[in-house]
C-alpha cells in the first residue's frame, strides 16, 4: 500500500510540474533553450559476468532552482551458466538546486526485469519492480557526483544490490 501511494504523489508533482509549463504559454523558442539532455551509461564485466546499461535522459529547466524531466533505461546482464536478463523502464526525475553547488533529486523509476535461467528446472522471472531515490550532491557546471537512497528498496524484488547508490549525473 506505502509504494502505490507514494507511486500516486510522484506521479501527481510531476504533472503538476508539466501544467505549470504548459499553462505558461512559453514560446518554442525560449521552451528548447531550457531543454538539458543527459543519462548515464554503465559497464560491468567480470568473471563469467557482463552488465551494460544505457540510460538516456532529458530534463527541463523551469528556473535556476528547479528541472523537472523524463528517463529512460535499458539494462542486459549475463551471468555464464546461471541466467540472463533484460531490464527495461523509465523514470520521472525532479531536481532542485538549493545553492548552484549543491543540488537535491528526487527520481521515480518504474522498470520491467525479465530473468532466463539457464538451468531449464528454474521458472522464468518476469516481474515490475518500483525505486523511488531521494539524493543529494555536489555540482560544478554540468556535472554533479552525489548519493541517492531507494526509500522503496525491496531486497526480493530490487535489481540493484543495496537501497544506497553513488551518481554521477551530466546534463548539456
Amino acid at each position: 500500500m506505502k509504494t502505490k501511494k507514494l507511486q500516486k504523489i510522484v506521479i501527481l508533482l510531476f504533472v503538476l510540474c508539466a501544467n505549470h509549463i504548459l499553462n505558461a504559454q512559453i514560446s518554442e523558442k525560449h521552451f528548447w533553450k531550457n531543454v538539458r539532455f543527459g543519462g548515464g551509461v554503465g559497464l560491468n564485466v567480470g568473471n563469467g559476468f557482463f552488465s551494460g546499461t544505457l540510460a538516456p535522459s532529458v530534463i527541463y529547466e523551469v528556473d535556476r532552482v528547479f528541472s523537472f524531466g523524463i528517463g529512460l533505461n535499458a539494462t542486459y546482464n549475463r551471468q555464464k551458466n546461471l541466467y540472463n536478463s533484460t531490464i527495461l523502464g523509465g523514470s520521472l526525475i525532479g531536481l532542485a538546486n538549493v545553492i548552484p553547488e549543491i543540488q537535491l533529486s528526487a527520481e521515480f523509476e518504474q522498470l520491467h526485469v525479465s530473468r532466463n535461467f539457464d538451468d531449464p528446472s528454474l521458472l522464468k522471472d518476469t516481474y515490475w519492480t518500483p525505486a523511488l531515490f531521494l539524493g543529494a550532491g555536489y555540482r560544478s557546471n554540468n556535472v554533479t557526483l552525489g548519493v541517492r537512497y531507494d526509500v522503496l528498496y525491496n531486497n526480493n524484488k530490487s535489481i540493484y544490490a543495496n537501497a544506497w547508490m553513488p551518481f554521477v549525473r551530466v546534463y548539456f
